[in-house]
C-alpha cells in the first residue's frame, strides 16, 4: 500500500546552515513513529512540512487522496474567548462533520479526555489541561496521520499514561516528536532519528526505543570502524601524492582521482561524526550545614480547596527531592513556598541561616526581542562562572551555539536552544538548594542526559518537578508525592508513589450509601470553582457503572459499522436498511449515555 506521506529529497535552511538536506520520510498506515533528534536538527519544522504548513526548499511532499493530516503543535496556546467547547467545535467544522453530530462528538470527545466543565475558558486552563485540549482537537478530526509535537510537555503522570494508553490502541499513523524515553519506550513502533550524523540525514529503525539504541550503537560503531580504515588508507595515499611528480608519473591516473576521493569521503564522515554537547555544572556554594529546609504541619489552601496539609519534610544537604503529584496538586505552590514567593495557609517553613536558593520555573519566558548575546551575557561580553570571567562567545560554545548566533534573536532560537539559556541563566547562581521546576522541557535527549549527571554530580540539595519518569527514577533519592487530596507522603522512589497514587484513587472512588463520594480534584480551570454536590446513592451507582456500559455500547457500535463494510449486506437493500437503522439507534443510546456521564460527573464536581 503507498504511504499516507511521502516526502522525498526535503531540504529547509533559515540561516547560513541549513536544518537539513535532501532528507526523505514516509508516514504510512498503522505507523507509530517517534522522531527524535539534537535541538535545532528541524523536527518541528519537518513536521509543519508533512503537514503542509510551510514548503521545503526542495524535494516533493505528497500526501495520499482524500488522506487526513491533524497537527498538534508544541504551544498549546488560546485566544481570549475561546472556551473547551467552542475549541473542539471549530475542529469539528473545519473537519466538515455535520452540523446534527457535532453536540455529541464534543462531548464524547471532551468526555473521554477528562473535561467536565465545557465552557471554561481554554485560556484559564492549567498548562497540562490546554494540551489536552490541543491533543483531543487533533483527535476529532479523525485524521488518518496525527502529528504531535513534544506532547507530553506539561502533561502529568496521568495525562502521559492517558495519552500512551491512546496512541497504542489508535486506529491512525501517528509521528511524534517527544524526548521522553519511557514515553517513546512505551508508544514508538519505529523511532527515527533526524541527525546530519547519518548518510541521509535520518537514522530509521523499528521497533521501540530500546531496539533504536542497539541498532544505532551498531551503525556508529561500524562507522568508526570505517572511519579508522579509511584514516589509513588516506595516510598511505597522502604520503604517494607527497612524492612529488616523478614518483607519480608511473602511477596510474585513477590513482590520482581515487585518492582524492577518499579524501572528500573522510573529510564528509570527520564532519558528520564530529558531535558536540552542552556542558551542564551547577555551582553550589561551601555551606556545611545539613539541614537546609525544614517543613513542619505545612499547609496551603485557595479558597475552599486545601492543595496539602500538614506536610513534615526536612531537606538535607545531598538530598535530590523528586516532587510529584497530578496537574493542579500544588507542585509548583510548594517551590514557591520554598522560594519564598507565597505564604503558608498554617504551619511553617524553617530555613538556614543566608540559606541561597535558585529556582527555575517552567513559565520563565525570555524576551524575544534581545540578542542571544545580551540573553547569556546581560551586562557586558563576559560572565563570571564559579570565579572565573568566561568571554560570552566561549560561555556560548559551552551550550552549542556559535559565535554567529550570538547576533541572532531569541524569538528565532527552537524551544531547546531557549531552555539551554536559561540553563546557562541558572548556572551562573550558586545555590545551596536547586528548585527545578519541569526543566527538561524541550531539551533533546543528548542533553537530558548531561542534564542528569551534572545533578547527579551537584552537592547542593535539590528539589525537582519533572515528567520525565526516567530522569526522576535516575536522579531522585525520595520523592514527595502529592495526591490532589491535600495528602502528602514519602517515598523511596517513583514507582512506590505510583502504586500509593493508584490505592489513593481508588480508595476516593469506594461508595457506600452513608459516604459521599470524594474523586480527586481536577487541575486549575479544567472545572469551576462551584460548590460540591452530593450524588444521590443511586446516582453514585449509574455513575460507577457508566463507563462499562459506554464501553459495551461502542463495542456493539463496531460491529454494526463492520457490517455495514460487508459486501453481502451492502448488496442487499432490505438488510442494509435494517443495519443502518440498528447503526443509529445505537449511536443516539451511546450519544445519551456520553451526556449523562457528563452530567452525573459535573454534578459530582
Amino acid at each position: 500500500m503507498a504511504p499516507i506521506i511521502n516526502a522525498q529529497e526535503i531540504s529547509k535552511q533559515y540561516s547560513i546552515n541549513p536544518l537539513f538536506q535532501n532528507v526523505s520520510f514516509t508516514v504510512s498506515a498503522g505507523d507509530r513513529i517517534g522522531l527524535i533528534g539534537p535541538n535545532g536538527s528541524g523536527k518541528s519544522t519537518l513536521l509543519e512540512i508533512l503537514c503542509g504548513r510551510i514548503k521545503p526548499d526542495s524535494g516533493e511532499v505528497a500526501t495520499r487522496n482524500r488522506s487526513r493530516v491533524a497537527y498538534v503543535a508544541q504551544v498549546s496556546e488560546f485566544a481570549p474567548g475561546e472556551t473547551v467547547r467552542s475549541v473542539i467545535a471549530a475542529a469539528l467544522e473545519v473537519a466538515a462533520v455535520p452540523a446534527a453530530e457535532r453536540e455529541a462528538r464534543t462531548s464524547e470527545a471532551l468526555g473521554r479526555a477528562g473535561f467536565t466543565d465545557f465552557e471554561t475558558p481554554a485560556a484559564a486552563l492549567s498548562g497540562g489541561w490546554r494540551k489536552r485540549l490541543r491533543i483531543t482537537e487533533g483527535l476529532v478530526q479523525r485524521a488518518d496521520v496525527l502529528l504531535l509535537d513534544e506532547p507530553t510537555n506539561h502533561l502529568d503522570f496521568a495525562g502521559i499514561e492517558w495519552l500512551e494508553a491512546l496512541l497504542r490502541n489508535a486506529p491512525f499513523a501517528c509521528v511524534v516528536v517527544s524526548h521522553d524515553r519511557y514515553f517513546l519506550e512505551n508508544v514508538a513502533s519505529e523511532v527515527v532519528e533526524l541527525n546530519r550524523v547519518f548518510v541521509d540525514g535520518v537514522f530509521r529503525v523499528k521497533g521501540n526505543y530500546s531496539k533504536f539504541l542497539e541498532k544505532k550503537e551498531e551503525f556508529l560503531d561500524a562507522q568508526g570502524k570505517r572511519q579508522d580504515a579509511l584514516t589509513n588508507r588516506v595516510h598511505t595515499e597522502l604520503e604517494w601524492l607527497r612524492r612529488g611528480p616523478r614518483a607519480r608519473r608511473t602511477k596510474a591516473k585513477a590513482r590520482i582521482d581515487k585518492a582524492h576521493e577518499l579524501i572528500g569521503e573522510l573529510a564528509d564522515l570527520n564532519s558528520r561524526s564530529r558531535s558536540a554537547t552542552a556542558r551542564i555544572d551547577f555551582s553550589a556554594t561551601d555551606r556545611q550545614t545539613k539541614q537546609l529546609i525544614e517543613m513542619e504541619g505545612l499547609t496551603y489552601a485557595i479558597g475552599n480547596r486545601t492543595l496539602f496539609a500538614d506536610v513534615n519534610f526536612t531537606i538535607k544537604a545531598g538530598m535530590r527531592v523528586g516532587l510529584v503529584g497530578q496537574n493542579g496538586s500544588g507542585k509548583t505552590t510548594l517551590l514557591r513556598l520554598l522560594q519564598g514567593d507565597l505564604q503558608p495557609t498554617a504551619g511553617e517553613i524553617r530555613q538556614a541561616d543566608a540559606l541561597r536558593i535558585v529556582y527555575f520555573d517552567q513559565n520563565r519566558q525570555l524576551d524575544p526581542d534581545i540578542t542571544l548575546r545580551r540573553a547569556l551575557a546581560p551586562e557586558s561580553d563576559s560572565v563570571v562562572y564559579q570565579g572565573r570571567v568566561i568571554h560570552v562567545a566561549s560561555w556560548a560554545a559551552r551550550f552549542l551555539f556559535d559565535p554567529d548566533d550570538l547576533s541572532q534573536l531569541v524569538g528565532r532560537l527552537s524551544g531547546g536552544e531557549r531552555a539551554r539559556v536559561l540553563i546557562a541563566q541558572l548556572m551562573l547562581q550558586p545555590a545551596d538548594v536547586l528548585l527545578l521546576d519541569e526543566p527538561t522541557n524541550d531539551l533533546d535527549i543528548a542533553t537530558l542526559e548531561i542534564l542528569e549527571e551534572s545533578l547527579l554530580e551537584y552537592p547542593g540539595a535539590l528539589v525537582l518537578v519533572t515528567h520525565d519518569r526516567f530522569m526522576l527514577d535516575r536522579v531522585s533519592t525520595v520523592v514527595l508525592g502529592l495526591d490532589s487530596l491535600g495528602g502528602a507522603e514519602r517515598f523511596g522512589d517513583y514507582s512506590q508513589w505510583d502504586v500509593w497514587q493508584r490505592a489513593q484513587l481508588a480508595k476516593a472512588a469506594q461508595i457506600t450509601p452513608d459516604e459521599t463520594p470524594r474523586s480527586p480534584s481536577p487541575p486549575e480551570g479544567a472545572r469551576p470553582a462551584a460548590t460540591r454536590k452530593k450524588l444521590s446513592y443511586l446516582e453514585a451507582r449509574e455513575f460507577a457503572g457508566m463507563e462499562a456500559k459506554i464501553a459495551e455500547a461502542e463495542k456493539k457500535l463496531g460491529v454494526l459499522r463492520a457490517k455495514l463494510e460487508d459486501t453481502a449486506i451492502m448488496s442487499d437493500a432490505t438488510q442494509l436498511q435494517v443495519a443502518y437503522g440498528q447503526m443509529e439507534e445505537t449511536q443516539k443510546q451511546l450519544d445519551r449515555m456520553y451526556a449523562r456521564w457528563a452530567e452525573l460527573e459535573q454534578k459530582q464536581g
